[in-house]
């Protein structure tokens, strides 16, 4: 994709060495040097590096905040966002569910980090429309990749690292090295004390958590109908107040309250008190019926299915889950077993298969189930769906797992419209008919 940008030397610029000409320049990154010969033979008038241009992209006019993390990442930056908004900022973010500035959404859902040049872009569109920050999450590929290259963080945060995106990093200790590295800088950090796995660069760094010593810390807190918590600050507290469920939305919220404040330097009150216009992100423990309770969320890792599962642990649980084809394998397993221990049903279905057989995805998962009396496999998602609603018992709660709000299902190469929570709300609605 071509970026039209002010220079004396040309008018465009690209990473991808077939769009270049003579008004295009070729933006050499870590992914696309072994093209740098096609892009002069097409005329490029110039070879830039990312330090070279962000200056072009008004990147030194904004401050930038990235969220990394396996879980938490999409919640805590959308919590981040709001409550800027609430307090009256202007502000940009970009993240899985596409790309939003002050409160209007400009794109839909897209790579979590999507390339360098469409992040400069953004941040560019972002300072125009005069925002003071822009808020980004940050995957494991794109730190893998280099895809922040040329950013200067004004902060980053870590939610959590447990297991994800093995089929790319290979193993458990490179995906942690690699979230890791994100925070070997000098740059201001907000980290999840509670993690154990977190290794970072103590220069100007704040903490966050629940069960450990903290900058930010919850000293008490109830769980019960949403979350209710005192959080303190060194010597300062404060109440916070939400509709999220979960300790893992505490955890996020945490996460928020802590960067929001430090970016800001606000009375810490007023930055908790800013929580309470977050009302969560859709998709992720969304509520699509109340009566009977039918819960969507996106978990789709195994610390993801248990802190899930675990909000809900007062109930009993009928899961409806699969996994990704062509993606982790090691981790199918070890979403079974989670499910086997705290679901008092299973329904296992398909996910997004892509070229992968989904029997086999299912075979993956059930390596992981050693009392299978309470599963039934179902590949047929829309139909999955249906038998948990339709033959749950009156106390059960419905979780449908691992999409969130996506809107389709991709089988093989192709997108084809499913959303988990219009399925539900169909399947709800044509049983209160009959």
């Amino acid at each position: 994709m071509k970026v039209a940008i002010s220079s004396d030397k040309f008018e465009y610029l690209t990473e991808n060495s077939l769009e270049c000409d003579s008004r295009c320049a070729f933006v050499q990154t870590s992914l696309n040097t072994r093209y740098l010969k096609d892009a002069l033979s097409r005329g490029a008038p110039a070879i830039l590096k990312p330090a070279q241009i962000s200056h072009l992209f008004g990147l030194d006019r904004i401050k930038i905040v990235g969220i990394t993390g396996t879980n938490g990442k999409t919640t805590t930056a959308s919590a981040i966002y709001s409550m800027l908004l609430d307090l009256g900022y202007k502000a940009a973010l970009q993240g899985t569910r596409g790309f939003f500035i002050n409160d209007e959404q400009l794109e839909t859902h897209t790579l979590t980090t999507p390339t360098l040049l469409n992040t400069y872009r953004h941040i560019y569109q972002a300072v125009r429309a005069e925002c003071d920050f822009f808020i980004m999450e940050v995957s494991s590929h794109a730190i893998a990749q280099n895809r922040c290259e040329g950013i200067e963080f004004a902060i980053k945060a870590l939610t959590n690292i447990t297991q994800d995106h093995l089929d790319y990093h290979g193993d458990i200790e490179t995906y942690r090295e690699v979230k890791n590295s994100f925070f070997s800088d000098s740059s201001a950090k907000i980290i999840n004390k509670d993690e154990s796995h977190a290794k970072f660069n103590i220069a100007n760094t704040y903490t966050y958590a629940v069960d450990e010593s903290a900058s930010y810390r919850a000293s008490a807190y109830s769980l019960s109908g949403g979350i209710d918590a005192v959080v303190q600050h060194f010597e300062q507290t404060c109440t916070l107040s939400s509709d999220l469920y979960g300790l893992f939305n505490l955890y996020n919220l945490l996460c928020a309250i802590a960067t929001v404040h430090q970016l800001t330097q606000q009375d810490l009150n007023l930055v908790c008190r800013a929580v309470e216009g977050f009302g969560g992100v859709s998709g992720r423990m969304e509520i699509v019926s109340s009566d009977p309770l039918v819960i969507v969320d996106f978990a789709h890792t195994p610390d993801g299915i248990k802190e899930v599962l675990n909000t809900l642990r007062d109930k009993d649980i009928v899961v409806v889950f699969g996994a990704g084809g062509d993606r982790d394998r090691s981790k199918r397993a070890s979403m079974g077993r989670v499910a086997s221990r705290l679901a008092s049903k299973i329904y296992i279905t398909s996910d997004n298969p892509r070229f992968e057989d989904p029997s086999s995805i299912v075979a993956d998962i059930l390596e992981g189930i050693e009392h299978r009396d309470n599963v039934v496999i179902e590949l047929d998602r829309k139909k999955a769906i249906e038998m948990a609603i339709e033959n749950r018992e009156e106390n059960e709660a419905v979780l449908i797992l691992g999409k969130g709000d996506e809107e389709y299902q991709i089988i093989y190469d192709t997108k084809f419209e499913f959303d988990d929570r219009a399925i539900a709300r169909e399947i709800i609605a044509k049983g209160d008919a009959s």
